[in-house]
């Protein structure tokens, strides 16, 4: 990450948004213990280019983002559906990726966040070069968060 994000810089943007938005507390999962995020969870991806250059993933259980998703609307839990859900996960992941970006060489610019269900389990040990991933655990479920640098102007 060339020394613009570190694992404290995931865990500060997710809180921010989790702890003051919601007010879910979410619990960072140490690296050494296996985690993952099963088939079904949500995907959401944002792209950044300009000075920085890469992607940022938000992945949750579908639990997780269905219980965020019926608090952000403030409805019952059991009438949010699917749209909403995708819905409401690109705005997480638009809220968390916008606080990553400020601590990014600039310009930086974001794409509109995309958001899918997952058909593939992720697990957090899975790691590529230029990739920072951050579990962390709700007892609704779990959440990841990855930031991979494809390239950086220096």
């Amino acid at each position: 990450m060339r020394n613009h994000l570190d694992e404290e810089s995931l865990v500060r943007a997710n809180a921010q948004f989790w702890e003051q938005m919601l007010g879910m507390e979410m619990e960072p999962v140490p690296f050494t213990e296996d985690f993952y995020v099963g088939a079904g969870h949500v995907l959401v991806s944002v792209d950044l280019s300009g000075m920085w250059k890469g992607r940022i993933e938000v992945r949750m259980a579908m639990d997780l983002a269905n219980a965020a998703t019926a608090a952000m609307l403030m409805q019952p839990l059991e009438t949010v559906i699917e749209a909403d859900t995708l819905d409401a996960t690109r705005e997480i992941a638009n809220m968390i990726a916008g606080l990553l970006k400020s601590s990014l060489p600039q310009p930086c610019s974001m794409t509109i966040p995309e958001s899918a269900i997952a058909t593939e389990r992720l697990c957090s040990r899975l790691h590529a070069k230029n990739t920072l991933t951050v579990a962390f655990r709700h007892a609704i479920g779990g959440l990841l968060v990855r930031v991979r640098e494809e390239e950086s102007v220096d």
